[in-house]
């Protein structure tokens, strides 16, 4: 087969599109035809060597973490599946991913795609699974709250808007010049460029997607209600006794029911992935730098 490989740690040029062998399933695992992937901002640090001492990967590696395609061969074992299913997954690290022709994938972490191309569908595994779990899991968002997303542009923050509207939250989005179209694009009720625009009124809870610094969240924080969240996904913020704020810092979990229930709302509610671009896999390298000068938004989908 055909896939992206890298052979040491290093920049975007490190990603090669070379022949390599097909996986073979071992017991409990099932063989992936691969129909798309999607770059995830963590693709970039794990290509750049930055965990490698604490989650290092074998070289030669593949990456991607997200997969969307069809099953071809079960390996020993693996019962409820079948040859000729449709499945998404978020591929466990440091395991090879997803941007080769096949990918391996185990059985008890696939779930039913939505009605939507497959190629499409591989943008929702991580930012889905992030998303609804920051909304329903950490937040508990309840119908009549005013949520403020922070990075409403990005691929987690258009889907945390939908997730939002959906429980019956007043949702606010936060995006900056470049990704503002795409924020609006995910229905907020009010959206807000943070490079002029000062948002005032106080809000139940904040779910923040964005890079940004310790006093960047702390101002967040000032803006929510005494008792209310925020849960960020990029840095940690400060809170003391007097904000009566609980912020924390979430790590996404690998839920096949919530895989499952996240197509689900894009076939029954209109959900949108928020995909902005569909790649071939040989534009891998680009993508890689446009993400480092802060030039991609929404998810790009890598097809071969």
């Amino acid at each position: 087969m055909h896939a992206i490989r890298m052979h040491e740690y290093g920049g975007p040029e490190v990603l090669r599109y070379e022949e390599a062998p097909v996986p073979v399933p071992g017991s409990g695992e099932v063989l992936i035809k691969v129909a798309g992937t999607s770059f995830n901002p963590a693709d970039a640090v794990i290509r750049a060597g930055v965990l490698h001492h604490s989650h290092p990967v074998r070289m030669p590696h593949i990456p991607g973490t997200d997969v969307a395609g069809t099953i071809v061969e079960l390996g020993p074992g693996v019962t409820g599946h079948a040859v000729g299913d449709r499945v998404i997954a978020a591929l466990p690290r440091p395991a090879d991913g997803a941007t080769g022709e096949f990918t391996l994938a185990p059985a008890a972490m696939v779930a039913a795609p939505t009605n939507i191309p497959l190629a499409y569908a591989a943008a929702l595994p991580i930012a889905g699974l992030t998303a609804w779990q920051g909304i329903h899991d950490h937040l508990r968002v309840r119908p009549g709250q005013r949520i403020l997303v922070n990075g409403a542009g990005g691929g987690v923050g258009r889907l945390a808007v939908q997730f939002a509207k959906l429980a019956g939250a007043t949702v606010l989005g936060v995006a900056g010049p470049a990704s503002i179209t795409a924020a609006q694009s995910a229905g907020p009720d009010q959206i807000l460029d943070y490079t002029v625009d000062r948002l005032t009124e106080p809000v139940d809870a904040v779910f923040n997607t964005a890079p940004i610094d310790g006093s960047g969240l702390d101002r967040l924080v000032a803006l929510i209600e005494p008792g209310g969240r925020l849960v960020s996904i990029t840095s940690s913020a400060t809170t003391d006794r007097r904000s009566a704020v609980r912020a924390m810092v979430m790590t996404v979990r690998w839920d096949p029911a919530h895989l499952n229930e996240i197509a689900r709302r894009v076939d029954a509610d209109g959900v949108s992935p928020g995909v902005s671009e569909r790649l071939p896999m040989t534009e891998i390298v680009e993508v890689h730098r446009r993400h480092a000068a802060g030039r991609l938004s929404g998810k790009v989908v890598l097809s071969h």
